[in-house]
């Protein structure tokens, strides 16, 4: 992981300037992620394991260099990694409701299977669009809106520094996604672990580096 200031010398991309570095952190785990089940706007706390992952995470963001702010979503789960975050780096806590997870809808708290089963039509036609929302739910188009507007937010809110994001596997997505310029593939093959941690650099001239991603050395040993 890089942890010192970003260079403002030309990159091997080409890139020029100080990039505003996002190191970016999914929450710890909860009694939802256990079961394996479709967790959006739900509200569930972290468990002892989802509390050890955010310590651990805490640990190694403190070596990370100057971080200027630890931005999260609203959601439990999210503050409470984050706060761990914030404590050990000394930077301050910030809730941002942009970076809120998907709106599940009808299927929050659902496994796969419980959703495909109540409705098979529309699940199927979910998986393979990015514009189909669940019942009562966002599709992961409206998702990438939100989350552009917030990344932009914080580009301007941060120039040239570094902030710690924590939130929910598809606001994550949804930023690694647009730094690689990558398709819609991306969002259903990418896999990120809970406590994961990712890093994107992005540079004034609308550049990106993508330089971790879905690390997890810092989890619990066991």
């Amino acid at each position: 992981m890089t942890t010192g200031p970003a260079s403002t010398s030309a990159s091997w991309t080409g890139q020029v300037g100080e990039p505003t570095r996002l190191l970016l952190l999914r929450h710890g785990q909860t009694e939802l992620s256990v079961g394996r089940r479709y967790s959006g706007h739900g509200d569930p706390e972290l468990t002892a394991l989802g509390h050890a992952q955010a310590a651990g995470a805490a640990v190694r963001l403190a070596a990370a260099g100057e971080v200027a702010a630890v931005l999260t979503s609203p959601l439990r789960r999210a503050r409470q990694t984050a706060a761990a975050v914030s404590e050990s780096t000394n930077a301050p806590l910030e809730v941002r409701d942009g970076l809120i997870e998907t709106d599940f809808g009808a299927w929050e708290g659902l496994t796969f299977g419980e959703a495909q089963r109540r409705d098979p039509e529309l699940h199927a036609l979910w998986l393979g669009s990015q514009d189909v929302a669940p019942p009562g739910g966002e599709s992961f188009e409206t998702v990438a809106g939100r989350i552009r507007a917030e990344r932009d937010a914080i580009l301007a809110a941060y120039p040239g520094e570094t902030v710690v994001v924590v939130s929910h596997v598809t606001p994550i997505k949804m930023l690694l996604r647009d730094a690689l310029r990558g398709g819609p593939e991306i969002l259903y093959r990418l896999h990120l672990d809970l406590a994961g941690l990712s890093q994107v650099d992005l540079y004034p001239d609308g550049g990106a580096s993508v330089r971790l991603v879905n690390d997890t050395s810092h989890h619990p040993a066991g």
